[in-house]
């Protein structure tokens, strides 16, 4: 059956961001799009912290950046600082970009390995940009510098979630997207088929569709509660399941930090995500191990000034749906399941499902085998990203509470310990197919959290390390200049996006 009306039931990060993608569909064939949202039922509104993905997926909307930041208070990122996670008192940043480069076909993580046993003492920070950017608190595009014989900058932004979906939802209503006000009290399904033929809003008003995108939260409106899909628990792995959610203001007069910073604490980890006039903040925790009340102190008591609103207490069950698209209902965002946004992924899983559905979706029909490579590939992208969380946690020396006891010696998915084994054994890192996190995302983690090569790859043995100093000598020096010629990150935020006080 062709899919002539395409019915999205659910609105904030995720359904506005499906509205904005699918809304091409409108322009050259007679596809309708309705999204149905309440604004009696609130969105969870923690994930203000992205990954680069997200600047190409504006970029693809045709969506300017200097305007989409001043409008959602946005702010760069260029990685994510972790504090206290394999020592009390120790401190590392992830990332966006690489550490150097490939030399002689040798990954440059081994390479500053073997220079560092021939003797040079500089830690392996030094030789990436956004790392170095991000200690001084500086920042600017690559577009910015005319000479191209310096490292390209990778960054995503920090955003208020809420703003980024109204503005999601201008773009998308002009692009024919009809929104339509209210809840949804009852699914219809197909007697023969099992397909969702139509929803009935509170109003009793039915709204029928061909596909349906399931965007309405933690509830699973239609792929759990209406086809009862069924839910992978993943909480062995990932215990925590609780938060607090807690914006406040920067009374210190602090600027926004070019990262987003989490810290480890007893039982979970704090977020701090700095906005232009506000900071995003969070504590996720674990209820085995805390009660909230005294979550909320510990996040009260870590905040850079006083909160601007009242605490948003939330519970999650890490995991995903055992199917991300079944027969005609695709899930995104929190529908489909829920990773902690330790690395920022909430969003970027939103982008991605939407990404796959717009390059397997045919509007002349359903197919089996779209569906299940849509689930195929999802579920790998999870299970992925599941093992670059897990080893957050797993891989510490912190014995100071029972939570951090359980997660170092808990037993972790066969893929992680594999990746691990063999990173302590010769510095390998694998990175599969198209999977998210590279090999610097790998090794910053590792190394930060404690995890350190034994030894290096067998080619790597052969490099004549008197010959590649100089080089490393320029990258660093190339990587000084280049920092030292940015302004500082507020500078640069009030030049090229200022947005206006809420």
């Amino acid at each position: 059956m062709a899919i002539n009306n395409i019915v999205i039931v659910g609105g904030g990060t995720a359904g506005w961001m499906a509205a904005a993608a699918l809304s091409r569909l409108t322009k050259n064939r007679a596809v309708s799009i309705t999204l149905i949202e309440s604004e009696a039922i609130g969105t969870v509104g923690v994930g203000e912290a992205t990954i680069p993905p997200f600047v190409e997926f504006n970029s693809l909307l045709g969506i300017d950046e200097s305007e989409i930041l001043s409008a959602i208070q946005g702010t760069f990122k260029l990685g994510i600082q972790f504090v206290n996670w394999g020592n009390q008192g120790d401190s590392y940043i992830h990332p966006f970009g690489a550490y150097g480069y490939n030399m002689e076909g040798v990954s440059f993580h081994h390479v500053w390995h073997r220079s560092r046993e021939a003797g040079d003492k500089r830690p392996i920070q030094a030789f990436n940009v956004e790392t170095m950017a991000a200690y001084f608190g500086r920042f600017s595009r690559t577009e910015d510098h005319p000479r191209d014989d310096l490292p390209p900058v990778n960054y995503a932004y920090h955003i208020d979630a809420g703003k980024y979906a109204q503005f999601l939802r201008k773009h998308a209503e002009a692009n024919g997207v009809v929104r339509r006000e209210g809840k949804v009290d009852d699914v219809a399904l197909n007697s023969e088929t099992g397909h969702v033929t139509s929803v009935q809003m509170d109003s009793g008003d039915t709204v029928e569709g061909d596909l349906f995108v399931d965007c309405s939260g933690f509830r699973g409106l239609l792929i759990e509660q209406a086809l009862e899909t069924g839910y992978e628990d993943w909480t062995h792995w990932l215990p925590c399941d609780r938060a607090v959610a807690l914006p406040c203001n920067r009374d210190d007069g602090s600027p926004p930090a070019p990262y987003t910073r989490a810290t480890a604490h007893s039982a979970g980890w704090q977020w701090q995500v700095p906005l232009q006039h506000r900071n995003g903040n969070g504590h996720v925790y674990c209820s085995q191990y805390m009660e909230a009340d005294e979550a909320h102190d510990i996040l009260v008591s870590n905040l850079a000034g006083k909160p601007t609103a009242e605490p948003n207490h939330l519970r999650f069950q890490t995991g995903r749906r055992k199917k991300f698209w079944n027969k005609n209902v695709v899930a995104l965002g929190l529908s489909a399941g829920f990773m902690e946004p330790l690395e920022s992924t909430s969003i970027h899983l939103i982008n991605t499902g939407v990404n796959k559905l717009i390059s397997v979706l045919s509007l002349d029909g359903i197919t089996q085998n779209q569906e299940d490579t849509f689930n195929r590939l999802t579920n790998k992208e999870y299970e992925r990203i599941r093992d670059f969380l897990i080893l957050h946690y797993h891989q510490t020396n912190r014995d100071d509470s029972e939570f951090w006891n359980y997660c170092r010696t808990m037993s972790v998915p066969d893929s992680l310990s594999e990746k691990m084994e063999l990173f302590r054994t010769n510095g390998q890192i694998f990175r599969e197919e198209d999977e998210l996190f590279t090999e610097t995302s790998w090794a910053a983690v590792m190394m930060g959290q404690g995890l350190h090569m034994q030894g290096n790859n067998a080619f790597a043995a052969t490099l004549d390390m008197a010959d590649l100093k100089p080089e490393l000598d320029e990258m660093e020096k190339s990587i000084r200049f280049l920092v030292g010629q940015m302004p500082s990150h507020d500078e640069y935020l009030k030049k090229y996006c200022p947005a206006p006080m809420a």
